[in-house]
């Protein structure tokens, strides 16, 4: 049996996700403004009677804690970054804080149908330019927070070459280029949540509006229960994601079929024994495989074939010789 065990040829971590202290700042910007706004947005849907405002509010509040896990996740991958504890890095941190946060989506969810529910049953009087106001003003702030996110997006030269260019002789696939590599994709994530907050303000607006001027007060209350079925169907989405990624369930993911075809279609004949592939970063892939060969190849001969895979950036490959019985 030949593995891949080789001195190692220089220290290296196992940390996928890069540094971005840019992203960083302007994200907890972005945090404090929307955690602002979601709570003017939430007292004023109470005071002036706007269920759609209100929606708007609690769909906010999703983003706010999306915002905020990302904003953990930089902190948290930055300060333990060379901590040994963590076998494939500290990406799934950010992983279990969004099945947590779409958890508690669920609920909010739900109050949220209740609340629109009981404002159909029971409608009230709505101060519609206040609301109208207000749900402007949550306008406006979304889209100050798209433009910081998007001037922090990385270029390059920004912050230099990727440092640990996974050439290690044991672990990654040398030569291998990140899939996104000039794409900070915990900030693209951001910038999809405030991108949402936006259309959701405009939602509201159109909502409050309608009502006032075409004199039907249940389109608010109708509107937010529309908002309700976003947050609901987000949130169920997320926990659909992360449960996947937690549990290392990405054995149907595109890439395992490919490394299978890859590997039939080798000069070299050889015979799969074991394959495992999971996740360890945003669209990147650890693969480990045992392979059985009546040919003199190496380790390193089957990891240059899943080079053209770049999502691959951890590599463990096990060769089998045949083993042949003498009579």
């Amino acid at each position: 049996m030949t593995s891949d065990t080789q001195e190692p040829r220089a220290p290296h971590t196992h940390q996928f996700d890069e540094v971005n202290p840019l992203a960083e700042r302007r994200t907890r910007w972005v945090v404090s403004l929307t955690a602002i706004t979601m709570v003017v947005e939430l007292l004023a849907g109470w005071k002036f009677n706007s269920m759609a405002l209100l929606a708007d509010g609690w769909h906010m509040s999703s983003h706010v804690i999306a915002l905020g896990l990302s904003v953990a996740a930089y902190a948290f991958a930055r300060r333990l970054r060379d901590d040994d504890r963590f076998a494939f890095g500290t990406w799934k941190v950010e992983v279990l804080g969004g099945y947590t946060s779409a958890l508690i989506l669920v609920g909010v969810a739900v109050f949220m149908v209740y609340e629109c529910v009981t404002r159909l049953l029971h409608p009230g009087a709505i101060a519609y330019n206040q609301a109208i106001g207000v749900a402007t003003l949550g306008l406006l702030v979304n889209l100050l927070s798209a433009w910081m996110l998007a001037g922090a997006a990385p270029r390059p030269g920004r912050h230099g070459a990727h440092a640990h260019a996974h050439a290690h002789a044991h672990a990654h696939t040398p030569g291998t280029a990140h899939p996104h590599a000039g794409t900070d994709l915990n900030l693209r994530s951001a910038y999809v949540h405030v991108a949402a907050d936006a259309a959701t303000s405009v939602l509201a607006i159109l909502a409050l509006t309608g009502a006032k001027y075409l004199l039907v007060p249940w389109l608010d209350a109708a509107v937010g229960l529309f908002g309700s079925g976003v947050v609901a169907a987000w949130a169920i989405a997320l926990l659909r994601s992360t449960s996947r990624s937690l549990l290392d369930a990405d054995m149907d993911a595109p890439v395992v079929a490919q490394i299978r075809q890859t590997l039939r279609d080798a000069p070299l004949r050889s015979e799969l024994d074991d394959l495992h592939v999971w996740k360890v970063g945003k669209g990147k892939y650890a693969c480990l495989l045992s392979v059985t060969t009546a040919s003199e190849a190496t380790p390193e001969y089957f990891r240059s074939l899943l080079k053209a895979h770049e999502e691959i950036v951890h590599v463990t490959v096990e060769v089998n010789p045949v083993i042949v019985r003498r009579p």
